[in-house]
């Protein structure tokens, strides 16, 4: 695994395919990864170091930041209301949702959206990601990013393809879960994934706090741009949680992935 890189097309002049090379090549301070074999964490190992200034070394217990695959994650939660009767995967999403609507417009009068089509990202809804927002800038609520207004740095998130017929990567419409999951539980949503998936698969390094608390902020990595820059503040905060807000390890993120491989071998049902 740390030696064999090799891709299927070979680059002229490009002879480097162990992590520490790649790393370099790419400019990629730290890295940590964990190997599955036969739905077991085979081992764990980490590279480099979580903060160039610094210099403090990458450990199996550095956070980082998951960006789109908080999407995943924030799914198996829903699917969870989905499994205990609470919610229905076809039915309309404004049925669930109790602070804010998803305007209805010409393609929502013919077809309503659902929580079906905001999991595929075929529900018709805009705004396909989010930038985040540096520790020196205003933080919008949900409802802001929702409706687009300031000090959101996205559009609103509405319906401008009808929903169900065609597939389109879509961030917004999981916002729109993630307010229609705080809406049925009741509870802040990193609390509600806590309860729903972090906990039950000893996710125990991985949060959707937005932002961090003081104790996390000491193994959170800092991020970089692909020339080299360190990401203003260190770190960007999502309000988009559901989208993007988890905080995880790469063993954490293997144990999800093992759940999912038992659940659908039909040998373990923590979650689903």
């Amino acid at each position: 695994v740390e030696t064999s890189l090799i891709d299927p097309v070979y680059i002229k002049g490009d002879s480097t395919w162990t992590i520490e090379e790649r790393m370099a090549h790419y400019g990629v301070p730290g890295v940590s990864i964990a190997v599955i074999k036969d739905s077991k964490i085979e081992w764990v190992k980490s590279y480099g170091v979580m903060d160039k200034k610094s210099k403090v070394p990458v450990t199996p217990r550095t956070l980082f930041q998951a960006g789109s695959i908080s999407k995943p994650v924030a799914a198996y939660g829903a699917l969870r209301l989905v499994s205990a009767g609470r919610i229905k995967l076809d039915e309309n999403i404004n049925t669930y949702l109790k602070s804010w609507q998803l305007p209805d417009n010409k393609f929502t009068k013919e077809k309503k959206v659902t929580l079906k089509h905001l999991l595929s990202h075929s529900g018709g809804t805009s705004v396909h990601g989010f930038l985040g927002y540096s520790p020196d800038l205003p933080v919008p609520s949900l409802s802001q990013v929702l409706n687009g207004t300031a000090p959101a740095n996205s559009a609103a998130i509405r319906v401008d393809k009808l929903p169900g017929t065609s597939f389109r990567y879509s961030g917004g419409g999981y916002c729109i879960m993630q307010q229609m999951m705080i809406d049925q539980e009741g509870k802040p949503f990193p609390t509600i994934m806590q309860e729903l998936v972090l906990k039950p698969l000893d996710m125990k390094n991985s949060t959707y706090d937005q932002p961090l608390e003081k104790a996390q902020i000491s193994l959170a990595a800092t991020g970089y741009l692909p020339d080299g820059s360190m990401t203003k503040g260190k770190r960007h905060i999502y309000p988009e949680m559901a989208a993007a807000g988890l905080w995880t390890t790469a063993e954490d993120l293997a144990k999800f992935a093992i759940n999912i491989q038992q659940t659908l071998a039909g040998k373990n049902n923590v979650v689903l």
